[in-house]
Formats: structure tokens, sequence, C-alpha cells
């Protein structure tokens, strides 16, 4: 790159946090939701964005191939604990300005986001799914450490028009947590029975696609403005439209 220049109008790099069982990788089930785990991405992203700073200032970044562990990834990678990893790496990694997330692969081998026989989604499917028709393109500082058993990110309502979406994820695989929004919302929350199940709830109830395959709106449930609970181990979404942001107009 020192001999080229700055002849690139992007830079993109690959990240997974582990390799495979079948690689001699030793990703453990207790390890989903630890900070160590979900921070490693912050890790890598800072390494290639100093190399970016350096030989192509200025440039856009894309992380082009990532998923829960190289080498076709784990069981774990179609269970419900990864959509921590998986939904964390979105919100951290828009924070930083990474323009694109490139998740490997839809339909093949364990970290498909469908499983490769059955074509039937899996828990990340959900989340992106989600992450999709709520979040928009505008990151958002929600001014809180990421140190904490909740991690928070907040962006841009997809539709637009003043609106805020949240993303609250409790990593306490044993204690109920809290937010608190200033106004009233609609609520996203997945859940599941225990952190290796391959089936996600939405509020409460089990998300399968129609007998045709499709997959019609996903409906949010009302919170008022204040405290929100928010369950063990579980993913929050916040839809607030009448935040009236006014980044978000």
């Amino acid at each position: 790159m020192k001999a080229t220049g700055p002849a690139f109008d992007a830079m993109s790099y690959h990240f997974y946090g582990s390799v495979s069982h079948r690689c001699m990788g030793n990703m453990k089930l207790d390890q989903a939701l630890t900070a160590d785990w979900l921070d490693r991405t912050d890790t890598v992203e800072a390494f290639y964005a100093e190399l970016r700073d350096k030989y192509l200032p200025g440039k856009t970044m894309f992380l082009n191939e990532t998923a829960q562990a190289a080498c076709g990834g784990d069981q774990l990678a179609g269970q419900y604990m990864d959509t921590f990893r998986y939904l964390n790496q979105l919100g951290t990694l828009a924070q930083k300005g990474v323009q694109a997330i490139m998740h490997n692969t839809l339909a093949s081998s364990d970290y498909g986001l469908l499983n490769e026989d059955t074509y039937e989604p899996r828990p990340n499917y959900w989340a992106a799914l989600l992450w999709n028709r709520t979040m928009g393109t505008v990151v958002l500082d929600p001014k809180t450490p990421k140190d904490q058993a909740v991690r928070v990110y907040a962006q841009c309502s997809k539709d637009g028009k003043g609106g805020v979406t949240i993303l609250a994820l409790n990593t306490d695989a044993t204690q109920e947590q809290s937010i608190t929004v200033p106004k009233a919302a609609q609520r996203f929350t997945l859940t599941a029975s225990e952190l290796t199940s391959d089936k996600v709830m939405l509020n409460g109830t089990e998300l399968k696609t129609a007998a045709d395959g499709s997959i019609g709106a996903l409906k949010g449930s009302p919170v008022n403005a204040g405290a929100v609970q928010l369950a063990p181990a579980s993913v929050t979404f916040l839809t607030i439209p009448s935040a009236h942001n006014q980044a978000c107009k």
C-alpha cells in the first residue's frame, strides 16, 4: 500500500473472533455474552483503521466478510447466543464509521443465516431483519458506556421523519436490567428459551415464516415513556417515532 499510494476508493477487511471447532478452535457457550468476546470486533477494526488512516486517509471502510467463527462456524453460530455478537457488531462498527458489514453467509454451513437444508431462518436472520426494518443509516450517540451489562446503540429510524431507534442488548443471562426512554415507543424484544436454541421469539411469540416461506410485518408492542425492563439475555429494539431528532429529518 505504501508503494501504490492512495489509489483506492475504500478499504475492506475480514473479521472472525475465532475459528470453528472443525479447524481446532475452542469457542465455548460461556464466552458468548462476555465483553472479551463482544469487543474483539472493536480491537480488529482499530487495527485496520490505523492502516487506513496511514495509507488511505479519509477513505471508507467495509467489513466484507464476518461471522461467528471462520472455517464454517460452530453450531453455536446458528443458535440464539450468536445474535448478541452479530447485533453488537452492527451497532459498534456503525459508530466507528464502517459503512457495510457483509455476513458470511446466507445459506451455507453453520454460520448461514438460513438453515442450508430446510432454508428456515436462524436467529441471526430475524435479528438482521429487525435491524433492517427499524434502523436507518444515520448513527447517533446514546451516551451510554459499553462496559455495562446493557449495551445500547441508537440510529435514526428507517422511515426518517425525526424518529429514533434504540437497540439494547442485555448481556446479563441471569438478571433483568432496565433503560429509560424519553417518549412512548414500539418495542421489539427477541428472546429464546435458552441460549442454545435455534428458535427465537418476538415479544414472546415464536417467529416463523408463512407456509409459502414469506415473512409479513413484525409487530411491536407499545411502551410508555420511562423505565423499560429488559429480560435476562434479551435483545430489544425500541422505535420512537415522535423523537423529533433534528439529525433524523
